[in-house]
């Protein structure tokens, strides 16, 4: 008879573990005025799927849900997923390190040989980590590098975008390629400023300027009173290695400087040409040109730099969104299975097991692109809903991951969202955001003391704007009494 007891008291545990208890509605209730606020949306059916829950003495519980099992494009959402597959498989503390090698013998300050750039996948590697790998490097005494610099991309493969993106490229900072050594977010800004009268072409500046770009500045000032019309294409010639600039169109005299920003095509000659502008800098002159190769195993570091922790680094890429970023981070998750060169797709494969042991079904969902960059991506508000508690019950990596999401009315995406409302720093959550496809989700501080998940997702056409308004309006509900 006891054993009996035992066994009914462990099925009654399982079934509570892996079972969602809706919260009834009651007048006042948070779910009441969340399904209010819902019907008076005016959305149609099936464009909004949305879940509001947390987990307590009995397990999960549902506040409000609609449409919650109905699979949906998250767009950006899916960042959520690779945050915690990041954190959970490279660790809070892990750091990225970028090297400058050579096996060549140095005489009289002269380094008789190639000087090698060692990527070592590092996201967040931008002019500021270049700056002070070379000031390491000053302290060797080197003053002259007699051969090429070779830049090492072996850490990674060479597919610089992967084909779970979206088919069409453009030359926007948000589809910038990757690489094991990669700078700036492999991008450039371009900034214009107008010239000294009307007629002039505008004053164009472009950072990192190196001979790995050619600007083109087909623009001209304008008049006071006559606006902004300028515009930046980037492009490749066969002829050229690096990646051609054309700005265009126009300033007004009257008008502030303009800043465009721009993906470039090489991110390793890219890397490799700043070095030589940053090595000029300190006085450090190159001999040889830049080209890529593998660092032979009998280099001797001569300088380093070290990232600022993981903690830092997915912050960057959930308080804004960055796509570049979170595929980045793929690949260096499959690099810490010691797969050399690392591919994406062993990357994405541990990002799927990650959410799967969430408690998503294989086969039930679908997820190609780290960063949502796609529109092939499938998930239920529900289940991007349970994984949210899953990372929640992890207290391993759930500060970290707190940490790294936009908070409403301070930073990030949400830095200009729900100010003054009831949501205004206590809510964190990722934006998401394609055409067609608007998202919210994360957590939302309760005025007892809880935390509650929630997933608000719209997948519609031409009202992205209405949306948006609305999650921000049921998110700041979450957190009233």
């Amino acid at each position: 008879m006891k054993s009996k007891i035992v066994i009914s008291a462990c099925l009654s545990l399982l079934v509570t573990a892996s079972t969602s208890f809706a919260v009834p509605v009651q007048k006042n209730s948070l779910a009441e005025r969340l399904k209010k606020a819902a019907d008076s949306s005016g959305f149609k059916a099936g464009e909004v799927g949305l879940w509001v829950g947390s987990t307590g003495p009995q397990g999960l519980e549902t506040y409000f849900e609609q449409n919650a099992n109905q699979k949906m494009l998250p767009a950006s959402l899916s960042k959520l997923v690779t945050l915690g597959a990041a954190l959970h498989t490279l660790k809070p503390g892990y750091k990225f390190k970028t090297e400058l090698v050579s096996d060549a013998k140095m005489k009289e300050g002269v380094l008789q040989g190639p000087l090698y750039l060692k990527g070592g996948g590092d996201p967040s590697f931008v002019s500021e980590n270049m700056w002070v790998l070379v000031n390491e490097l000053t302290r060797t005494g080197v003053t002259e590098v007699a051969g090429d610099i070779v830049v090492d991309d072996t850490k990674f493969d060479d597919v610089r975008f992967g084909q779970d993106r979206q088919d069409e490229r453009v030359d926007r900072a948000y589809d910038a390629p990757v690489g094991a050594m990669s700078m700036n977010w492999n991008s450039v800004n371009v900034y214009a400023r107008p010239g000294d009268s009307a007629g002039e072409p505008l004053k164009v500046y472009v950072d990192v300027d190196s001979p790995y770009l050619k600007v083109i500045n087909k623009s001209r000032t304008t008049a006071a009173g006559k606006g902004k019309s300028v515009a930046v294409e980037r492009r490749s010639e066969k002829e050229f290695a690096g990646d051609v600039i054309t700005v265009t169109g126009g300033l007004a005299l009257d008008q502030p400087e303009a800043v465009i920003y721009k993906s470039i095509s090489k991110p390793d000659l890219w890397a490799g040409s700043n070095l030589v502008e940053f090595l000029k800098q300190r006085g450090i002159s190159v001999k040889g040109k830049v080209r890529t190769g593998a660092a032979p195993s009998s280099a001797k570091v001569l300088a380093f730099t070290e990232a600022h922790t993981l903690t830092s680094v997915v912050a960057d890429m959930s308080k804004w969104s960055n796509n570049y970023v979170a595929e980045m981070l793929v690949k260096n998750i499959a690099a810490e299975t010691g797969e050399k060169p690392a591919t994406m797709q062993t990357g994405m494969d541990i990002v799927r097991k990650y959410l799967e042991s969430s408690g998503v079904k294989k086969g039930d969902y679908e997820f190609i692109n780290a960063a949502g960059f796609t529109r092939k991506n499938r998930l239920t508000p529900m289940q991007l809903g349970n994984y949210l508690e899953f990372v929640r019950a992890d207290f391993t990596l759930f500060p970290e991951y707190l940490t790294s999401l936009p908070i409403a009315g301070v930073d990030g995406t949400l830095r200009k969202r729900m100010v003054g409302t009831s949501g205004e720093r206590w809510v964190r959550a990722k934006t998401g955001l394609l055409n067609g496809a608007v998202g919210l989700a994360g957590f939302a501080g309760r005025p007892n003391g809880q935390i509650a998940s929630f997933v608000f997702i719209y997948n519609g056409g031409g009202r992205e704007d209405k949306a948006r308004a609305f999650f921000d309006r049921m998110a700041a509900l979450i957190v009233q009494e």
